[in-house]
């Protein structure tokens, strides 16, 4: 199942949770994101049935290990296109947001060059 970009930022977002809160719940998305419930619920209803995550009987979610192989991925490019924008002058607010959506479409060839200019 090819990840929509939005289903690859609720991933994200749980990463992003689990490290600073542990235990991660649909409202804590709601909340992180700005959603309303009903769309996570949506999301979380689809990343399960993609194998992506999995939802305990209590309402705990945790990533799968290709939920996490791609939460990483993109995590990952969040942040070094951040800092890469930022060190060439942009914004920090700015550069977070450019990053969040060029997150998603840039390739691994451009991506690994950005990566490897900053490294």
């Amino acid at each position: 199942m090819r990840l929509q970009e939005s289903g690859e930022m609720y991933l994200e977002s749980i990463l992003v949770l689990s490290q600073r809160i542990g235990n991660v719940r649909a409202i804590d998305i709601c909340e992180y994101r700005g959603v309303s419930k009903p769309s996570v619920s949506r999301a979380v209803g689809l990343l399960k049935e993609g194998g992506y995550i999995n939802v305990s009987n209590d309402g705990r979610l945790t990533l799968t290990e290709e939920g996490k192989r791609v939460a990483e991925k993109i995590y990952e490019r969040h942040t070094v296109l951040t800092e890469y924008l930022v060190s060439i002058g942009v914004n920090i607010e700015v550069a977070a947001e450019d990053a969040c959506r060029i997150e998603h479409i840039i390739s691994d060839e451009s991506f690994s060059a950005i990566k490897s200019l900053i490294h």
